[in-house]
C-alpha cells in the first residue's frame, strides 16, 4: 500500500500526530536491517562495545540510574 502526503499535508497535522508519523516511519526503516547499512567504523565500534560489555557486564548503568543521575 502506497500513501502519498505533501509536506503541507503533514505540517497541517497536530504535533502529536506528526511525532507518531515520524515514529511509524522510523519503525518501518528499522524493521529492515539491510535498509540502513553500517559503515565499517560503526560495525567496529559496536563490536568493541559488545566485547567491553562481555568483559564486565556490571560496569554499565541502567537507564533508571542514568535518569536519576541527571535529576529526572
Amino acid at each position: 500500500m502506497t500513501v502519498s502526503f505533501s509536506l503541507e499535508d503533514i505540517q497541517r497535522l497536530p504535533i502529536a500526530e506528526r511525532i507518531k508519523l515520524v515514529g511509524d516511519i522510523w519503525d518501518s526503516i528499522a524493521a529492515s536491517e539491510e535498509a540502513v547499512p553500517l559503515s565499517e567504523a560503526q560495525r567496529l565500534e559496536l563490536q568493541r562495545r559488545l566485547a567491553e560489555y562481555e568483559r564486565d557486564p556490571g560496569a554499565g548503568k541502567t537507564w533508571e540510574e542514568v535518569k536519576k543521575s541527571l535529576g529526572r
